[in-house]
């Protein structure tokens, strides 16, 4: 990125949910190695209807709050349509000490230049991560 604090992250699967689940695994590795880290809790988000691009940037916030506040990282992240416009997430998380860091840690999504959409052949995005 031009900008030294920014990380850039793609994601692409065939459907929405997968594309964020990917979204969060992309963001987790950007700046950790979870290889070899074990899940030891089982964690649950809503993110409430919204457009896509709110959806995506909501679970990726929860995502950086959830490690700044609780000390956890998702190692596997499940995402769902909750049938009213928003998505139901499930992660099996393990603690930020678990893990080994490997790049600067994000501290905000950006919106800047944020994609997220889908077509005919699946779903991608491309977030910015202050780090």
């Amino acid at each position: 990125m031009p900008h030294t604090a920014d990380v850039r992250i793609e994601a692409w699967a065939p459907d929405r949910e997968g594309c964020v689940a990917e979204a969060v695994a992309a963001l987790v590795e950007s700046f950790t190695d979870p290889a070899g880290a074990s899940p030891n809790a089982e964690r649950e988000f809503h993110a409430p209807p919204a457009a896509d691009d709110d959806l995506l940037v909501g679970v990726l916030d929860e995502v950086i709050f959830r490690m700044e506040t609780a000390d956890e990282l998702p190692l596997t992240t499940e995402v769902t349509d909750d049938g009213a416009g928003g998505l139901l997430v499930r992660w099996r998380t393990t603690g930020t000490a678990e893990v080994e860091l490997t790049g600067a840690v994000p501290k905000a999504v950006s919106l800047h230049e944020l994609r997220f959409s889908g077509d005919g052949t699946g779903w991608s995005c491309t977030v910015t991560l202050d780090v």
